[in-house]
């Protein structure tokens, strides 16, 4: 059973300028097509570089203090118990930091359990995420700078070629 007021942070976030505690309390209490995270920055920490998703949608609520959230449109810091969405796209960017001197807490939910795609603007990143329920799955980070051509690498159908090799 999870609990928010007595969270069991199971995912530490040791980075520095992203020290931050995560409970995936929707993993704990066995969710598989819903995520729910509480997370817990100090001053000056941000929970995760600024992003947007390509199948995944997220709700945020703040439960304790007051985060600064960016989005494409700039940096506003949020009230607590405010509630704000984050739909799928570059629409939907966003990072939360922590530029006050308290502790905050805020709850994200998202759909979950389908792969996801996730670009990183500001370091140039694409992520490519399975999403199972447990946590295991396909989960790797690549450059946006390595892209290459839809053909590269593969070699044209013939007697030699990809795809013609006979039992």
């Amino acid at each position: 059973m999870a609990n928010i007021k007595e969270p069991d942070f199971d995912e530490p976030r040791e980075h520095p300028g992203y020290l931050a505690r995560r409970a995936r309390v929707g993993r704990q209490c066995g969710s598989v097509r819903l995520g729910a995270s509480l997370w817990e920055l100090g001053a000056g920490q941000a929970a995760y570089p600024y992003h947007f998703h390509l199948a995944e949608e997220e709700l945020l609520i703040v439960v304790q203090g007051r985060p600064s959230l960016r989005t494409p449109e700039g940096v506003r810091d949020l009230d607590e118990g405010e509630v704000v969405c984050f739909p799928r796209g570059q629409g939907g960017g966003h990072q939360i930091l922590n530029a006050s001197s308290a502790t905050v807490r805020f709850l994200s939910v998202s759909t979950n359990g389908d792969p996801d795609v996730v670009l990183y603007p500001d370091s140039g990143k694409l992520g490519a995420f399975e999403r199972n329920p447990d946590g295991s799955g396909l989960g790797a980070l690549f450059r946006l700078a390595d892209e290459v051509d839809y053909y590269d690498g593969v070699r044209p159908p013939g007697p030699q070629g990809e795809g013609h090799q006979r039992a």
